[in-house]
């Protein structure tokens, strides 16, 4: 019996044209699959981190609101006319939601001597909720306050008071108007913040006088 013999060359064995093609689709499915996986992690790393930061800033003037008010103080405020504003005002002319004193301004440069006492004001313009203040109680015509942007995408800023005659309404004037021209402070001060994306949050705080 004649034996067979494969007489093909060495270098004519391998790989079929078709056998090479169905290899690279396979390859650029994986490659693609894989693509669309990376870019959908990534994406969900980033909208977890805008997240995170929104968080962040929302716990932020969320805390400066509450110890604003838990920290107010019966100072009345002065302008370069020596016209006095009450300690809480509210609402603050036609601009501001509320203008308070408060106590317990942190100096962590002590070489730098000042008070303790800061005047404050918020307001909410283009759904942004703005912070501003003095650095000085009594104010001059040149004394511009510093101003910043606590948190954006605002639908409304709403403060509410509870007066210290023991009835339990929530005012939203402050002082209330059988008590105009008063610099008494509240028993408790309740902010409602409502944001865009995440709803409502309230807030009541007891004033301690």
């Amino acid at each position: 019996m004649t034996e067979y013999r494969d007489r093909r060359p060495p270098w004519a064995s391998g790989f079929t044209l078709l056998e090479l093609l169905v290899a690279m689709a396979i390859f650029a499915l994986m490659g693609a699959l894989a693509l669309g996986g990376l870019n959908n992690v990534l994406g969900q790393r980033e909208a977890a981190s805008r997240q995170l930061e929104r968080l962040h800033r929302v716990q932020r003037a969320v805390r400066i609101l509450a110890t604003d008010f838990g920290g107010l103080a019966p100072r009345v405020a002065r302008d370069a006319l020596g016209t006095g504003e009450g300690p809480l005002v509210a609402p603050c002319g036609v601009e501001f939601t509320v203008c308070l004193s408060r106590d317990g301004w942190r100096n962590p440069f002590a070489q730098f001597a000042r008070g303790t006492l800061q005047r404050v004001q918020y307001r909410l313009e283009d759904d942004r909720l703005l912070r501003e203040y003095w650095p000085v109680m009594d104010r001059t015509l040149v004394n511009e306050p510093h101003r910043e942007v606590l948190v954006d995408h605002v639908e409304r800023f709403e403060i509410a008071y509870v007066d210290r005659s023991g009835s339990g309404d929530w005012l939203t004037q402050w002082p209330p108007l059988q008590q105009a021209g008063s610099t008494g402070l509240p028993l408790a001060v309740r902010f409602t913040l409502t944001l865009q994306d995440w709803g409502e949050i309230v807030r009541i705080i007891e004033v301690v006088q």
